[in-house]
């Protein structure tokens, strides 16, 4: 699921306008309602239900995202403080309906809210609420997303320890929920951990409960993947805030998804050893859709609905799945997802996919009915109809043969015999479909595969489908209009220019809205030639060429662009598990350029990342940090990673897990293209003192070194106030007796030497004290200390812990104002300047984006275009 076009979208253009567009279209269209009727599967009894609750705009819908224990925290404030306040609104009489908790969600960390919006600017106890949400959402505390798309995750089942592949990421909302299930229960047990180190009852090596053997780390990986490379910067942003070590971005076209090699284990015959390659626990495949099922929010689908949308995707729709049923584990889990109602890109697809991998025999539809308790859904279909580019049903392929064969092919283009009911008696009343009138949610379809045994997938067979428009097609109209009298022309079915190139108009619509994408994977209605390929139209995902000249099939050489072709994976000629469906990544890219050098870009303008760099475990930088902070050499030293071909710790030092770590080296040079991985731990900081340590720690990467840390750099929090004081005042002094306005940490900060030190929150039972755990870093400068939080996560904690919104003040900065000796300003950066010790008496600010790496600053970059990097998930400006 994805952003609505229309809704904020359209940079050019202004977004009171846009929402004047959404309103004044008219929510009709006889095409898609006629479609629908005829297909039947809407019982009659319900059909005016169905078209009532699709045309009423969609409720609002949030998620509290993070670790269990975070979440509930941040769902505590909404339910105990600001439920109680809108529910004590009265709007006409009758009192105003407060944000609900989906049902069926788990812990209640799900939540709608149906408010009118006149209502919302009336009430003052709405205003609180909006700051609360934006704040959140901001930080990445509430996630803005759609109900129904939160299904296909929690379907998945996903355990801490399984390797998990999201082969159609972006925007992120889906990756967020998987990666939040990976890291279920890590907290807890990285504090049994630590206690069994600290009473010395600890094995000396890695240890921990099942998933969560790293010390209590968790041992699982998710590879969120997307063919677009823009977009899976989006997704890096999205996922940014959970700071996981156990995630890789790649960009990847998901129907060629290439094998992922392993490394070899040593041999022992002295024979060189066999490739291994990665094999996942689970797959989602959130496919390119319609996306018909979100015409609640998306008035593309009410304007430009037409029959031929579903035609074009469905074969590459059967490859994405064919392709993630060949990557998974024999035991594993797929769930195929969609937000469009067509049969033909769902039921028609699963049944495709599996007759290509052996049946029911090799691949079984799990009966997830007594899953997810609460959620109304409908049974997935037996039986409906194909429609064909003229509007002509179809109850079989034997029907489109003899249409085919008296009338020609004319609209019959992209029919397949795969798009019909199978005729194995296949279960797919197991699928899961969510209608909008069920439970006032947007159009969802959901199925989950359980793979029993290896296989080996069938060639696509091109025998079964109808081809579109070609030389030899028009030939072959040609020829059949010219026996029956109705021929044309040839010099005009021959016009090769009508023929292969691109729809103007219809591009310079594409372009128009190339910043306004469907749903994660949704298609733009408009776009009848799509070239964007974040945007790609139903018609030309099936049919992109593998370079950009071709021939067709009179021998005539065209250009038609540069977009890979979409194939299914060659098999592999093994049939053991670890080396059966390889399919090699593509040619490795060319070594990142020197800074003297312009970038170097790829053939489709893309920059060239800049390589991922193990640490070595003996690197000079390593252990003035480990002795700094007293970090148990049981944190492992093996993981560190730098992004720059010199592999030198120049600016950030990451950290990633091992299973990363593997994949990243193993896959060296071989054409993976791996965009991020990582979380930063370590990142340069100019210190005017040879005792200081030169490399602090960073927020993203403290609470997975926090447990391993020592006393000697550690300050624990009980009170409030303190903290309320360290959130509203960056850079407040500590020289003299000013520390004494620091309550019970005033003393510790006056004596704890320079540097990075280690602000522990710990919770407390009186009314003053925290009700959770926190960890966050604190600058120890020459005369002030500073917490080193963005700014935006400093406003999220005042309004969350304190309903505070008291402005922030730079007390340097107020100084400095004061004095005539000049202050370098703060550049804008993820985080607030930190201070470093002046050779003066005054403190100097420092700016935080110069630590920042190349492929962080480029994330700042892309973060300027994509300011939300979920456009469906972000609503809440607009509509609250």
């Amino acid at each position: 699921m994805g952003k609505p076009r229309g809704r904020k979208g359209n940079r050019g253009g202004g977004a009171g306008r846009e929402r004047q567009n959404w309103q004044a279209v008219a929510k009709e269209n006889e095409k898609f309602e006629s479609y629908y009727n005829q297909q039947g599967f809407i019982p009659e009894e319900e059909r005016e239900a169905f078209w009532e609750a699709i045309r009423r705009d969609l409720p609002n819908s949030f998620r509290f995202t993070g670790s269990r224990g975070h979440a509930l925290a941040v769902q505590e404030k909404l339910k105990n403080h600001y439920v109680p306040e809108i529910t004590s609104i009265k709007y006409e009489g009758n009192f105003v309906e407060p944000p609900r908790a989906i049902p069926w969600y788990p812990d209640q960390l799900a939540w709608s809210m149906t408010t009118p919006k006149q209502v919302i600017r009336r009430f003052a106890p709405f205003s609180s609420f909006q700051k609360f949400l934006v704040a959140e959402t901001e930080v990445g505390n509430i996630s803005r997303q759609e109900v129904v798309s939160m299904i296909p995750p929690l379907l998945l089942d996903v355990k801490p320890g399984m390797v998990v592949l999201d082969m159609c990421a972006a925007p992120g909302s889906k990756s967020a929920q998987l990666m939040e299930m990976i890291h279920a229960g890590e907290e807890e047990a990285m504090r049994q951990v630590t206690e069994q180190v600290e009473n010395g009852t600890a094995s000396a090596e890695p240890m921990g409960p099942e998933g969560l053997s790293d010390d209590g780390r968790t041992t699982g990986l998710l590879i969120a993947n997307d063919a677009d490379y823009k977009r899976a910067h989006m997704l890096i942003h999205q996922m940014k805030r959970l700071s996981s070590p156990n995630l890789i971005v790649t960009n990847h076209d998901a129907t060629m998804f290439p094998s992922i090699k392993l490394p070899s284990p040593p041999s022992t015959d002295g024979k060189p050893s066999k490739n291994r390659y990665l094999k996942f626990d689970r797959i989602l495949a959130d496919v390119p859709c319609t996306g018909d099922g979100t015409a609640r929010k998306n008035w593309g689908v009410w304007r430009d609905w037409n029959f031929n949308n579903a035609l074009g995707l469905y074969a590459t729709q059967v490859r994405i799945l064919v392709r993630a049923l060949q990557m998974l584990k024999v035991g594993g889990r797929v769930v195929y997802s969609t937000c469009s109602l067509n049969p033909i890109e769902n039921e028609a697809v699963i049944a495709s996919a599996l007759e290509r991998c052996g049946g029911s025999a090799n691949v079984r539809i799990v009966d997830c009915s007594n899953e997810l308790p609460g959620l109304k859904r409908a049974p997935g279909l037996r039986t409906w109809k194909v429609m064909d580019r003229e509007g002509r049903m179809y109850n079989s392929w034997k029907e489109v043969e003899e249409r085919k064969e008296s009338e020609g092919i004319n609209g019959l283009g992209r029919v397949a015999e795969g798009m019909f009911p199978p005729t194995e008696d296949l279960p797919l009343e197991r699928c899961i479909r969510v209608y909008p009138h069920q439970q006032d949610t947007g159009g969802f379809f959901i199925t989950v595969l359980e793979k029993l045994t290896e296989i080996r997938a069938k060639p696509e067979d091109s025998s079964k489908v109808i081809p579109k428009a070609s030389i030899a097609a028009l030939t072959e109209e040609l020829d059949f209009k010219q026996k029956n009298g109705d021929a044309q022309p040839l010099e005009k079915l021959n016009a090769l220019d009508d023929l292969v190139a691109p729809d103007q108009e219809a591009l310079m619509e594409a372009e128009k809205n190339a910043s306004v994408a469907q749903a994660t994977h949704q298609l733009p209605y408009s776009a009848t030639n799509q070239t964007s390929p974040a945007k790609r139209d139903a018609e030309g995902m099936e049919d992109e060429l593998p370079s950009k000249r071709t021939k067709l099939e009179d021998g005539t050489e065209v250009v038609l662009g540069d977009r890979p072709v979409h194939a299914p994976a060659p098999e592999a000629e093994s049939e053991n598990v670890e080396t059966s469906d390889a399919t090699p990544a593509p040619t490795a890219t060319a070594p990142a350029q020197s800074q003297s050098q312009p970038p170097q870009k790829r053939k489709n303008g893309q920059p060239v990342e800049e390589p991922f760099k193990y640490l070595d475990t003996n690197q000079e930088e390593l252990d003035p940090i480990y002795k700094f902070y007293e970090i148990s050499e049981r944190f492992p030293r093996d993981r560190f990673m730098v992004r720059n071909a010199e592999a030198v710790p120049a600016r950030t030092v990451y950290y990633t897990s091992a299973l990363a770590r593997d994949i990243l080296v193993a896959n060296e040079g071989q054409g993976m293209k791996f965009v991020h991985c990582g979380v930063k731990m370590f990142v340069r900081q100019d210190v005017q003192h040879p005792d200081v340590c030169r490399w602090r720690i960073q927020t993203d990467g403290l609470k997975i070194l926090d447990p391993c840390l020592g006393p000697a750099r550690a300050l624990t929090l009980t009170k409030k106030e303190t903290l309320r004081r360290l959130l509203i005042e960056m850079f407040p002094r500590v020289d003299g007796d000013a520390w004494t306005e620091l309550g019970e940490i005033g003393e510790r900060i006056r004596d704890i030497p320079m540097g990075c030190s280690i602000l522990h929150i710990r919770p407390d039972a009186g009314e003053e004290g925290f009700h959770e755990r926190m960890v966050l870093p604190l600058w120890r400068s020459l005369h002030s200390v500073n917490l080193m939080l963005p700014k935006e996560d400093r406003r999220a904690m005042l309004q969350r812990l304190f309903n505070d919104d008291t402005p922030l003040v730079n007390t340097t900065q107020k100084r400095q104002a004061q004095s005539s000796t000049p202050v370098t300003e703060p550049v804008k950066g993820e985080e607030t300047p930190v201070e470093a010790p002046a050779q003066t008496e005054e403190d100097v600010i420092k700016s935080e984006n110069l630590a920042l790496g190349e492929d962080e600053q480029e994330q700042m970059d892309t973060r300027e275009t994509y300011t939300k990097a979920d456009g469906e998930e972000d609503r809440f400006n607009t509509t609250v």
